[in-house]
C-alpha cells in the first residue's frame, strides 16, 4: 500500500522557515520523483517543487526558487522542503504527491497530472 505521510507545517512569521516531511512508503522511491504541492481555498493547486530520487534533479515554481530547497534521504524514504524567507503568500495546505512519470509546467514547478497517490496535507500559515 502506497503512503505519503506530510508532517511539519506550522504557523510563523513573514521572514521565517519551516522544514516540511514526506515520508514515503509501498514503492520503489527510487524510480519515482515526489512533488509537493499546494492549494488554498478557491484557488488551484500549484505545483511547488520535485525532486527525482532517482538522480536528484530539483525543480522549482518560479516563485519559491532561492528561497525553498527540495531535497531526499534515502536512507528514510523521505523528501524535504526546506522553506526559507517564508511570505503571506505561501500560506497553504502542502501536499506531496508521487510520480512516476514528472512534466514541469511553465512555471517551473511540478504538474500535478503526473501524481499517482497523494498524501493528506499538513498546513502552512505565514503571520504578516
Amino acid at each position: 500500500e502506497v503512503q505519503l505521510v506530510e508532517s511539519g507545517g506550522g504557523l510563523v512569521q513573514t521572514g521565517g522557515s519551516l522544514r516540511l516531511s514526506c515520508a514515503a512508503s509501498g514503492f520503489a522511491f527510487d524510480d519515482y520523483s515526489i512533488g509537493w504541492f499546494r492549494q488554498t481555498p478557491g484557488k488551484e493547486r500549484e505545483g511547488v517543487s520535485a525532486i527525482h530520487n532517482g538522480d536528484g534533479a530539483t525543480y522549482y515554481l518560479d516563485s519559491v526558487k532561492g528561497r525553498f530547497t527540495i531535497s531526499n534521504d534515502k536512507s528514510k524514504n523521505t523528501v524535504y522542503l526546506q522553506m526559507n524567507n517564508l511570505k503571506p503568500e505561501d500560506t497553504a495546505t502542502y501536499c506531496c504527491g508521487d510520480m512516476w512519470s514528472l512534466a514541469i509546467s511553465a512555471s517551473g514547478g511540478p504538474n500535478q497530472d503526473g501524481v499517482d497517490y497523494w498524501g493528506d496535507g499538513t498546513v502552512v500559515t505565514v503571520s504578516s
